[in-house]
């Protein structure tokens, strides 16, 4: 079966930039989600598109198809107390902020005693990516999942 839209994917991948690796899903479960909905990056969808069960490959995306390019306006203040993921904070390293969007990655620029100035760029915006991809399991999706936009199941998304 090759991938198309609707059709649920399962991979494992690495992700690497100019500097090296960055992250991988080789140690844990691998992700899962349905083509055609918007669930990864549009430039990693598009390699995707045709590929089967079994393939591996690598593809390069640019930022414009990745989490796009930083914007100048994304510096905010907040209260120090929003911040989640670690005790003492300095500049550089990355927080998650609940929003009504819900959780959002953010890297803290400045720490004051009661307010911080955050980075609300995506962490790896204005970045080349590379993926290396290997595909394990490519099937059609079932009704519940056409309806919900997402697949369901391991490293899918889970309703409880």
């Amino acid at each position: 079966m090759h991938i198309e839209k609707n059709t649920v994917v399962q991979f494992h991948y690495t992700l690497s930039d100019a500097h090296g690796e960055i992250e991988s899903s080789k140690d844990s479960d691998p992700m899962l989600y349905l083509h055609g909905h918007g669930g990864i990056i549009p430039g990693l969808e598009a390699a995707m598109e045709g590929k089967k069960e079994g393939a591996q490959f690598s593809v390069t995306i640019p930022p414009a198809d990745a989490y796009g390019m930083p914007r100048e306006d994304s510096i905010q203040r907040i209260p120090l107390k929003h911040l989640q993921g670690a005790r003492k904070w300095k500049p550089g390293l990355m927080a998650t902020v609940q929003t009504d969007q819900g959780p959002r990655q953010v890297t803290v620029v400045k720490v004051g005693l009661k307010q911080v100035d955050i980075d609300t760029n995506h962490p790896l915006a204005g970045r080349e990516l590379t993926f290396t991809v290997d595909i394990l399991s490519v099937r059609a999706a079932d009704d519940d999942e056409i309806a919900h936009g997402h697949a369901h199941g391991v490293g899918g998304h889970h309703h409880g």
